[in-house]
């Protein structure tokens, strides 16, 4: 008798992740759908030439939810929808009819007339509302389509743009506020960045990624560089003098990842031609499947850094780079907040408005107040904050005085300083949660509460407030990160809250904060905790104990 034959089985295929260097051109998502159906960039003429003439119920759903991010609009969130509706409803549920807009002010550069520009189209358009993001862009609210035209022409007339400032594309550029004329400064990383805003944004070739690209360049460890999709950080190279050291693959949200070193100096000058490389590599391999998966830092966290440089190298470069040392890590992350001398003599005067809520009126006051001290430029910073450059030193208590009363503090309390918080539910269709006014009041009750232990803080403690999972407000790198949910009170309410994330950072103590076990704060509850936390870590620190080290070894019931 014959045995049965057996088949054997087949080993389980993996499915394509959509990559377009390995054939996979398909559109796998609707958001990849859009993109090859229309170039995003091309919906500019249809805003200019249709929506603005027929307002928002002109506008094509495939543009509004869609294409109109390249030019940096979002539809704002409806008013009095509560956070606990918002994964509930459509997103036409949630529209209101205004936009949000983003000005793109890459490495945080701007003249006070650009400035006084800004808060002037704040105070027209937008009623009176003007953020600074974490990203150093300026964002307003309550935008009507019909004004969008005059907006972008005004803006660009004085040198500024929203092209490419949201959607799936190179975003803006962080840099250092006081790139060339900090006296620490390794090297300048301006040109860099000026030239790869002219040879490359609004360029087609980069206008359909996989998903957002975010860039840091700079001569200081100033720019959160750990936590960038691609970073050129400062370096003094032992034979080859200053350049940038070359990090692939960072970012935060939901699947938080530091980025990694591909151990590569690149000199100044060749910075561009290796972004270049890099976003192309992004384009062509990253996955466009599933969009939570599309980020640079799933395909680096695959192939790792070895790979990503070979890779970088033979297919688009050409050529190998240059090996070089790392960064050295500061002990504690800069801010720019205070008086500061430049190199060449003069001051730099760096104020804290509270997470970055400011407004048209008081822009255009402080470029008055700048020009009046004798400056002509000011900078925005990846912490929310603004800063004045080249200050006369006899200027600096003016100037000081004068910021002072439009709010803006340049020796604030450690909880003014440390405070971010993103958009939050007051204009955003994703949040669950209010962010910025309870910042605000969070800052305040602090102030008042903690004001004997300040001495024992000798370094800011950081705040950070987000109202969703997306980690707009970079949770998981503060000392005390909030991440907004809906949770139940003592009396068994759904409420606003949080859930804690503790002794996060970046430099020294690079890595992600520790979650305490179903442990989540009411938003009412919200200044006790915090200040009962800091407390305990003022009571219980080591000599020169820094909070994250601090947290890292304290017994659970120190941090509740």
């Amino acid at each position: 008798m014959v045995p049965p034959t057996t088949t054997p089985q087949r080993g389980k295929q993996r499915r394509g992740e959509g990559q377009w260097a390995l054939g996979y051109r398909e559109p796998l998502n609707p958001n990849e759908r859009s993109k090859k159906d229309d170039n995003p960039l091309n919906v500019r003429s249809r805003i200019e030439n249709i929506y603005a003439h027929g307002g928002f119920d002109s506008i094509d759903p495939a543009d509004l939810r869609g294409r109109f991010r390249w030019y940096g609009l979002y539809t704002q969130r409806k008013p009095g929808i509560d956070g606990g509706r918002t994964a509930t409803l459509e997103p036409e549920e949630l529209d209101d009819e205004y936009f949000m807009l983003r000005v793109r002010v890459d490495g945080g550069k701007l003249t006070t007339q650009q400035l006084a520009l800004i808060g002037e189209l704040s105070q027209t358009y937008a009623r009176d509302t003007a953020d600074i993001t974490d990203r150093q862009n300026v964002q307003y609210h309550w935008i009507r389509i019909e004004d969008v035209p005059t907006i972008w022409r005004k803006l660009e007339d004085a040198g500024l743009t929203t092209m490419e400032a949201c959607g799936d594309s190179p975003r803006v550029i962080l840099g250092s506020p006081v790139a060339g004329i900090a006296e620490d400064e390794l090297v300048d990383g301006t040109p860099a960045i000026d030239e790869i805003l002219r040879r490359y944004i609004g360029d087609p070739r980069f206008s359909n990624l996989p998903r957002k690209f975010k860039t840091a360049i700079s001569g200081l460890p100033d720019t959160a560089h750990e936590i960038h999709d691609v970073a050129f950080v400062g370096v003094d190279h032992p034979e080859h003098g200053p350049g940038f050291d070359l990090w692939v693959g960072g970012g935060l949200s939901t699947n938080p990842m530091i980025g990694k070193r591909l151990g590569a100096w690149v000199p100044v000058d060749e910075v561009p031609d290796v972004w270049e490389g890099v976003i192309s590599v992004f384009r062509d391999y990253g996955y466009r499947r599933l969009r939570h998966r599309a980020r640079i830092k799933f395909l680096v966290a695959d192939w790792g850094p070895d790979k990503f440089r070979e890779v970088l190298e033979n297919e688009y470069l050409k050529r190998k780079m240059i090996d070089g040392p790392a960064p050295e890590n500061p002990a504690t992350p800069r801010d720019h907040i205070g008086v500061h001398r430049q190199k060449d003599g003069l001051c730099y005067v760096g104020a804290a408005p509270i997470a970055g809520r400011v407004s048209g009126s008081t822009l255009v006051e402080v470029a008055k107040v700048a020009e009046r001290a004798g400056s002509g430029r000011v900078r925005l910073t990846p912490q929310q904050k603004l800063v004045v450059l080249d200050v006369p030193e006899a200027e600096v208590p003016n100037l000081q005085a004068d910021l002072a009363k439009l709010g803006l503090q340049t020796e604030p309390s450690p909880w003014r300083r440390g405070v971010m918080a993103c958009t939050g539910i007051e204009f955003c269709k994703l949040a669950i949660v209010e962010t910025k006014a309870r910042a605000v009041d969070l800052v305040s009750a602090l102030e008042s509460r903690l004001a004997d232990v300040v001495a024992g803080v000798t370094e800011p403690i950081s705040v950070h407030i987000n109202g969703c999972p997306n980690s707009c407000a970079r949770i998981q790198t503060a000392d005390i990160g909030l991440k907004g949910q809906i949770v139940t009170d003592a009396d068994g309410r759904q409420v606003e809250g949080f859930q804690v994330h503790l002794g996060g950072g970046l430099g020294l103590d690079a890595g992600f904060g520790r979650k305490l076990r179903g442990h989540k704060v009411t938003a009412a509850e919200l200044s006790d905790y915090v200040e009962r936390v800091v407390r305990n870590f003022v009571a219980g620190r080591e000599a020169g104990e820094r909070f994250a080290q601090w947290v890292a070894r304290a017994d659970e019931g120190d941090l509740k």
